[in-house]
């Protein structure tokens, strides 16, 4: 496990995409923070040519709850995306660049792949958390924004934490996926359609039993916000992400490779 784990990370070596990927989501704290300083400085932004007027009408509170709330949900419905792609690349590339049969003909078990894969992915989403987390901290402080207590930072931390760690087990099926369709397209049309089921189901009575529609839930998008998930919900974040993981071993190993 130790040398197919060094082996996936070493991939990543030459790669841009790592960081293209954490430049690219940082883009939303910075726009979070653009609407912030609308919402503070109404008439400047209106000399600027923006529209302050709009910022006002949506409710935007130029403060620090306000602002890691509405951080919380690019966390939770961004990551949703960024790890679909996170996941999409890592094993869709092995099809894409011809690699796939080099992975399958090594003398080590083809679920250790995966796990190392996942692991891969898990570390690389807490790398990109880290650092739009300090990100966005350094924004409000720039921005001066009224409100902040150590409490407040220590519940923000915690809901940001809850937030990647339930967004990572939600991209579980799209690593079978990817392996499924043999590229990347697949598992990203995957889970845009569990987005959009998950915002369907966010507004009925099986929130809490719809997987993709927990996140929902903990953000606030579909109604009240919950802060506190029941038993119910863990057991099934827990159980599909135990059931991605073992759709991706079985399709690596005993699916068909064409190479």
């Amino acid at each position: 496990m130790r040398q197919v784990l060094c082996a996936e990370f070493l991939k990543l070596r030459h790669s841009r995409v790592p960081l293209v990927s954490l430049v690219a989501f940082s883009l939303g704290p910075l726009g979070l923070a653009l609407f912030m300083w609308i919402a503070a400085e109404p008439g400047r932004a209106r000399n600027l040519g923006l529209i302050g007027a709009k910022a006002s009408l949506m409710g935007l509170a130029a403060t620090w709850p306000s602002f890691l709330a509405m951080f919380a949900e690019i966390v939770g419905g961004g990551g949703l995306l960024l790890l679909a792609f996170v996941v999409a690349y890592l094993f869709g590339r092995e099809y894409a660049e011809g690699t796939a049969k080099v992975m399958l003909t090594t003398p080590a078990q083809r679920h250790l792949f995966v796990l190392a894969k996942f692991v891969v992915a898990a570390v690389w989403w807490a790398c990109i958390v880290a650092g739009v987390l300090v990100e966005a901290l350094l924004l409000g402080l720039l921005l001066a924004l009224p409100g902040f207590t150590p409490a407040l930072a220590v519940t923000a931390l915690g809901q940001t934490l809850v937030l990647a760690a339930v967004a990572f087990l939600l991209t579980t099926f799209e690593g079978w996926i990817a392996i499924l369709g043999r590229g990347y397209l697949a598992p990203l049309g995957f889970a845009i359609g569990t987005l959009a089921l998950g915002d369907l189901f966010g507004h009925t009575g099986w929130a809490q039993w719809f997987p993709w529609s927990i996140m929902s839930l903990l953000t606030g998008t579909a109604g009240p916000r919950t802060n506190t998930l029941p038993a119910g919900s863990l057991a099934v974040l827990a159980l599909t992400c135990a059931l991605g993981i073992a759709a991706t071993m079985a399709q690596l190993r005993f699916g068909d490779n064409t190479q």
